[in-house]
């Protein structure tokens, strides 16, 4: 988890359905949903730059294992990372981000 003081980047993305999404990586951390393991990787979103919420995305460890055994290799963190962010992107351009009251917003998963 990262220290609360820490600075974070504020970064932008013109998605496919026609916003234009802030957001900036808040944490990651090992976790189970369903039964499955995984990492769970939490964003802050903002779609109006006047609030923000944060947006959970779900790496299962089934999908970095099935990975890992057609490439001969585990995936690093940083690429476990990448994966998290490209399905962040994949939710902002299908229009799936949305706040929802008082709960965190959460995205499907990577499956394996």
């Amino acid at each position: 988890m990262p220290r609360p003081d820490a600075v974070r980047r504020v970064k932008s993305y013109s998605a496919a359905d026609g916003y234009v999404y802030q957001y900036y990586f808040f944490a990651g951390d090992r976790a189970q949903r369903n039964g499955a393991l995984g990492g769970e990787f939490t964003y802050v979103v903002s779609v109006d730059r006047k609030s923000a919420f944060p947006f959970k995305i779900f790496v299962k460890q089934s999908a970095m294992e099935a990975w890992a055994k057609v490439n001969g290799r585990p995936l690093s963190s940083s690429e476990e990372y990448a994966v998290a962010k490209m399905r962040l992107f994949q939710a902002f351009d299908d229009g799936s981000v949305k706040a929802r009251a008082g709960r965190p917003a959460t995205w499907g998963s990577v499956r394996g």
